[in-house]
């Protein structure tokens, strides 16, 4: 994200003049002049990675057990899917119902003011340190197989029947077997005396037996797919089903009983005490009413899990869990350049400085 620097464009006044930053909540078509900013709710991206193995059967899969006394060999295709990783990233999003804006009245010399693209405030009279959300890492698609018919001599591929072409690869297993232990001994006639030679040859003979093999056992890919949910919660949550994932299915949507439920619970841990009013704090709070809005935010634990296991487990500052409170407008009048940053995430302050 970019950032966006705002300030005012007025001339600076004369030093009689009455200085003060006015903040007030915005107001769509009544509030005018000033530069509008929002506090942040936090949110979460959850990234899911999945891991996908398809078995296809061989060509030659009714025969393996005549041929090559291969039993218990499957003929129909099958999809496993495997959870493999699930992370939590937090994240600060505009909350629409904290928007102030704060005037940029012609009387007045307005702080220099940095806003996150999207309107967030970022910090006052200086430069904030803007966070952003990184790349999703990317799936695996499986690797590249060898063709078996590239190993086929010409009676095999000429073969009348798969029967037949069966028979003749079978054979010809048989006989690269038979090869590697030649070579192995020291007993081929074309044993080369180059070792490096012969790994190569041990190596060649070891790729045509796999090929062919594949074609009575079949084979299995593996793929990695990647998945994201965001979560925007405005309250505490309880084994609230994020999505749901099946063994045969991979991720399918919350909704689809075919899948088991992962859960996402937020629980408030309500560190933030609840306001006790009297008469002296009450006027103070008047006083301060046109300073500058921010979060004090609360913190929440937050566990992504099924029935059996816990995936992420951690606590986390959120700004819907805490309370809005005001720096006072004396911080930012001709006088005084206070220096403030927040944080993204949470809307509470980072640093706070008089020069």
């Amino acid at each position: 994200m970019k950032k966006t620097i705002l300030t005012s464009c007025v001339a600076l006044l004369s030093a009689f003049a009455s200085a003060q930053t006015d903040v007030a909540p915005y107001q769509p078509g009544v509030t005018l002049d000033g530069v509008t900013y929002c506090l942040p709710r936090t949110a979460f991206r959850v990234v899911v990675t999945a891991e996908k193995t398809t078995y296809t059967p061989g060509e030659f899969c009714k025969y393996a057990d005549r041929y090559l006394r291969l039993r218990n060999i499957s003929q129909e295709p099958s999809t496993q899917w495997k959870l493999k990783t699930v992370s939590m990233e937090a994240y600060g999003t505009p909350d629409p119902s904290k928007k102030y804006t704060i005037r940029l009245n012609p009387k007045t010399v307005a702080p220099l003011v940095e806003l996150t693209e999207d309107g967030i405030l970022l910090s006052i009279n200086t430069e904030g340190e803007e966070e952003t959300l990184g790349e999703l890492p990317k799936g695996t698609k499986p690797g590249k197989r060898v063709n078996p018919r590239d190993f086929m001599n010409q009676e095999m591929l000429s073969s009348g029947s798969t029967a037949k072409m069966a028979e003749l690869v079978a054979q010809e297993i048989y006989t690269i077997r038979e090869s590697r232990n030649a070579l192995t001994r020291g007993e081929a006639e074309n044993t080369p005396k180059d070792g490096k030679q012969l790994e190569l040859m041990l190596k060649h003979l070891s790729q045509q037996e796999e090929a062919f093999m594949e074609l009575f056992k079949g084979f299995s890919e593996t793929s990695t797919e990647i998945y994201s949910f965001i979560v925007e919660p405005n309250s505490e949550l309880d084994k609230d089903v994020l999505f749901r994932f099946s063994n045969k299915l991979g991720i399918v949507d919350k909704d689809d009983l075919c899948g088991e439920p992962i859960y996402i619970s937020i629980k408030d841990l309500k560190v933030i005490p609840e306001p006790v009013y009297d008469e002296k704090t009450t006027k103070k709070k008047v006083k301060m009413e046109t300073g500058v809005y921010y979060n004090v935010p609360g913190r929440a634990q937050i566990r992504i899990h099924n029935q059996d296991q816990t995936f992420v487990e951690g606590e986390f500052p959120m700004g819907q869990f805490g309370k809005v409170e005001i720096l006072s407008n004396v911080l930012f009048d001709k006088k005084n350049s206070t220096k403030v940053t927040f944080h993204q995430l949470s809307g509470g302050i980072r640093t706070i400085k008089d020069k």
